[in-house]
């Protein structure tokens, strides 16, 4: 499975490289953007899942801690929610799907190959994305926890399936649109614009 890995990245490479020479942008990004998308989740997504569930977990943890509605076992990567009307009390599991991994990867391959910032611009904002992907899961998982704490376990499906996906879907869109589009409508409006000049003949 390694060895066809590493095969196809040279191939992905040279489709790259071609349809820079060719200058066909959009191949390029399109092309460029899954490709490594999916190598990253060959490559990287194994070694960071597990350190991310942990910081996940311990950064929802202290939320719980400070403010009491809920404990984090980030050990065992387990939030324990207590509801106060019913004395209910449910154990939420950070998992892969918790982790935000794909999140990440999706937004980095997108933006190693989005050629409105250039490479210094792509790597801080990149760091950056990233971190606010982390933190909106945080606000994710308190949110399905604080549902649960406060209309109990039946409450939980809603939570997690509906209100949570609402709400980290709510803060996407609004990186995306940071990043992304208002990039470029900004660098569309600063941009140069020539027009062709209708020249009349002069009299002879």
């Amino acid at each position: 499975m390694n060895v066809f890995a590493v095969i196809c990245v040279f191939i992905w490479l040279y489709a790259l490289s071609v349809f820079r020479r060719g200058k066909l942008d959009f191949f390029r990004f399109i092309t460029g953007s899954v490709g490594l998308f999916v190598f990253m989740m060959i490559f990287l997504e194994p070694f960071l899942v597990s350190p991310l569930v942990s910081l996940v977990t311990s950064a929802t943890g202290i939320v719980g801690d400070v403010t009491g509605w809920f404990e984090s076992y980030h050990d065992y990567s387990i939030l324990f929610v207590t509801c106060e009307s019913t004395r209910e009390s449910l154990s939420l599991y950070i998992d892969y799907e918790c982790s935000g991994v794909i999140e990440m990867m999706a937004f980095v391959s997108l933006l190693a190959f989005f050629q409105v910032y250039d490479i210094w611009q792509r790597f801080v904002v990149g760091i950056l994305g990233c971190i606010a992907i982390f933190f909106s899961n945080v606000i994710r998982i308190t949110t399905i926890c604080v549902i649960i704490m406060i209309w109990g376990n039946d409450a939980y499906y809603i939570a997690h399936t509906i209100v949570g996906r609402i709400v980290f879907y709510i803060l996407a869109v609004l990186l995306y649109y940071y990043v992304f589009t208002h990039a470029q409508i900004i660098r569309q409006k600063v941009g140069g614009f020539s027009y062709a000049v209708d020249h009349k003949p002069s009299d002879q």
